[in-house]
């Protein structure tokens, strides 16, 4: 490796798209013709490995493979490709993977053109210095139009686009150009400026042979079996077991130096040791300042997650621990409801991320939860002067004692054919939205919008997808907070408050959100041999009512004539045991319930 070293013949690159614009399909490509894999060892999207991926046809996590690439110039090429997620809400994954690189792929489709997140993953790579290589993918297609496209990629994003490279991802048709500009436009790794090792933590995971295993990008010196490592962040010291790279097939090398991407095994049974975007040193001999690292990501959505037997809490747990390993973008801590028990308050980068973790408890770890409402952090300002952060709504205070409270805002740029237009806009002026800005790009509009976040991770995404026939594209930013006028609704079963059902929404809307969630619990909620009340209400007012009928026995089906005194005397004593059960008896929710709930939409 020293010797393809010094010719400068390493190149690190991301692939950068929208949804849907063909980057998986690209890498699938790229693979191939580089030969990572066999003919009959090939299928659809092969980075995608965990099935959930493969399910819904996105990727959630960014991938790493090291390829050989001969070029036209004769000369053989090192290719560390790093397949990257396009949804906003894994937009982490993306700026940690682009850090490990020089150079991006932009993949742009030519029939659907510039999206939302084109332009937040084009942003991450100017940001973090990388050279761009664009990529008009699916130019086989009808609808393509590589002109108007290539005009929009310098309008919309500001990069030129007279060196586009015109491909079909699916087809293979203008892959090789790809590879060719990689190779001659993006940069080698720069030069080592010390002997002392450096390395990045990109990623880590739990393998149950192997222990954690970590990926790096080794930035100066070298790395291999037996080097005794140091987190620079903790002080924690192991001595190193196996080094290797994925091609994409897991293949164990002597030793990883400057410029490669690669994985480490260490025996590392703690979680907390690994931290992603810490800096990796020799123990030995240890550099003085650390790498730059990656932000730290910030949540936006919170939940409460518990285990449905409180008996498997410690199976939660460990669970939890090793998911927050390989996905460093969720955040969790302990929490405890009257209703539902031990469990966790997590943060998440959004909705759909919030599912796909719910997805990998219950698959990967075989664990059945309960997830409460999805909330945002609330600022309380209290009349003492106090100020709160709130996660959960559970436990905001009593009204008495709020002097005002804060809600976080964003700012919302979403892309939308003409045609649908107004759509969107009555979508966002229906979520308390304050429009910025609207402008067309050819035949499509970009609109941005000002919106409260806690309208936004409630159905927003649903909605815009199902006004627009999936056609928009959505993306944003946090801007800080403003006042609000918020309540908190909680949710009354047979007099008893469900913690994990309250919701805190803006005043005008908590009478419909009430009633909504009171209705759906009525179908949700099995009938008992009593009648139970479902009420919500905002502190002492009760704002919205329904109640599921009992089971009725029929005492009177033995009575044949005879006096109406004999009648009335069993009914009267059907009533009197309804009365003590009801004031006896527990309503157990099905776990149904408090998912089917939080899928209400405003309509």
């Amino acid at each position: 490796m020293s010797a393809q070293f010094e010719d400068r013949s390493i190149r690190n690159f991301s692939i950068i798209a929208h949804i849907d614009h063909g980057k998986s399909t690209l890498a699938d490509r790229i693979i191939e013709i580089c030969g990572g894999l066999e003919k009959r060892e090939m299928k659809n999207q092969v980075l995608d490995s965990m099935d959930i991926e493969r399910e819904r046809g996105i990727t959630i996590k960014a991938q790493a493979v090291r390829l050989t690439y001969r070029a036209r110039d004769g000369r053989t090429y090192i290719l560390n490709l790093i397949d990257t997620p396009g949804h906003v809400d894994f937009a982490y994954e993306v700026s940690r993977s682009l850090t490990a690189c020089e150079g991006s792929v932009l993949v742009v489709d030519a029939s659907q053109g510039v999206e939302a997140q084109t332009l937040a993953n084009v942003y991450h790579a100017i940001e973090c210095d990388h050279e761009i290589i664009v990529a008009l993918n699916k130019v086989d297609l009808p609808a393509a139009d590589v002109d108007g496209v290539k005009a929009q990629i310098e309008d919309v994003i500001g990069i030129d686009a007279s060196g586009a490279i015109s491909i079909s991802a699916k087809s293979g048709e203008g892959v090789i150009d790809v590879l060719e500009a990689i190779v001659n436009v993006l940069p080698a790794p720069r030069e080592s400026t010390s002997n002392e090792l450096r390395a990045l933590l990109v990623d880590s995971w739990y393998d149950q042979y192997l222990g954690i295993v970590i990926l790096v990008r080794i930035f100066d010196g070298a790395i291999s079996a037996g080097t005794k490592i140091r987190m620079m962040s903790n002080g924690a010291v192991y001595t190193v077991d196996n080094v290797g790279y994925f091609l994409p097939k897991k293949n164990v090398t002597e030793k990883l130096s400057v410029g490669e991407v690669g994985f480490i095994t260490a025996n590392i049974k703690d979680v907390a040791d690994c931290q992603v975007g810490d800096t990796i040193t020799e123990d030995r001999a240890p550099c003085d300042t650390p790498l730059k690292g990656f932000k730290p990501s910030v949540p936006v959505v919170f939940c409460g997650i518990f285990p449905v037997d409180s008996s498997e809490f410690e199976k939660l747990k460990e669970s939890i621990q090793k998911l927050h390993l390989n996905d460093a973008s969720f955040s969790y801590e302990m929490e405890t409801s009257a209703a539902l028990g031990f469990g966790f308050r997590c943060g998440f980068l959004g909705l759909l991320h919030l599912e796909i973790i719910q997805e990998r408890l219950d698959r990967e770890y075989n664990i059945d939860i309960i997830m409460t409402a999805p909330s945002v952090v609330y600022n309380i300002h209290l009349t003492n002067g106090e100020t709160i952060n709130l996660h959960n709504p559970a436990e905001m205070p009593e009204q008495v004692k709020i002097d005002r409270i804060e809600e976080p805002w964003i700012r919302a740029t979403i892309i939308v054919p003409e045609s649908y237009l107004g759509n969107v806009l009555a979508l966002c002026e229906d979520k308390r939205g304050e429009q910025i800005d609207l402008h067309f790009m050819g035949n499509r509009a970009v609109v941005q919008y000002h919106l409260p976040l806690n309208e936004v991770v409630f159905d927003f995404y649903d909605r815009l997808k199902s006004s627009t026939k999936g056609y928009a594209s959505f993306d944003y930013q946090t801007t800080g907070y403003r006042d609000g006028e918020l309540v908190k609704v909680a949710i009354l079963v047979n007099g008893e408050v469900v913690d994990a059902l309250s919701v805190i929404v803006h005043r005008s809307k908590s009478e419909k959100r009430g009633r909504a969630l009171c209705i759906k619990l009525k179908d949700l909620i099995p009938k008992q041999l009593f009648k139970v009340a479902i009420q919500a209400a905002i502190g002492g007012k009760v704002i919205a009512r329904e109640t599921v009928s009992a089971y009725r026995k029929d005492v009177l089906a033995k009575c044949y004539g005879g006096d109406i005194t004999r009648k009335r005397k069993l009914l009267e004593k059907q009533k009197e045991g309804k009365k003590r059960m009801r004031q006896f008896g527990d309503v157990e929710i099905p776990q149904k319930a408090f998912i089917e709930a939080l899928k209400i939409s405003d309509d």
